[in-house]
């Protein structure tokens, strides 16, 4: 059962992944006319192109979470991911040790979308 969510996990947060890398092109596509347009055009692909950067970094932050969890779940129920706890240059991200370890690691992901999510209202926020 626990190799199940450890799959789901990983395909899910590759979807993430895949999905925030294409809205990124996309939003880079939209950007190559950006200095040929007027000014009140060129305000407002501005404003969206923030408000879509800070939605690319909520779903590359989604995308982490799910990728650190598959890899806790896998690390603490199925086995030791070697290459994560041996090499130098690697970092201690991935090295989990007990489920609390994992909630902290998870928890400060969380923290970092929630605080992104409300960036992205107080954008759309009219004062």
């Amino acid at each position: 059962m626990v190799l199940a969510a450890v799959i789901i996990s990983l395909v899910s947060s590759l979807a993430m992944f895949y999905m925030a890398t294409i809205d990124s092109v996309y939003m880079i596509a939209h950007l190559i006319e950006y200095p040929s347009l007027e000014t009140t055009a060129r305000l407002q692909l501005r404003s969206d192109t923030i408000t879509h950067v800070v939605e690319l970094i909520d779903g590359y932050l989604l995308a982490i979470v799910l990728l650190i969890f598959a890899l806790g779940l896998y690390e603490l129920f199925i086995s030791k991911i070697d290459q994560a706890e041996h090499e130098e240059n690697a970092s201690q991200v991935l090295v989990i040790n007990s489920l609390d370890d994992l909630k902290a690691r998870l928890s400060k992901v969380i923290v970092m979308i929630l605080i992104v999510k409300y960036f992205e209202h107080a954008l759309s926020m009219n004062f």
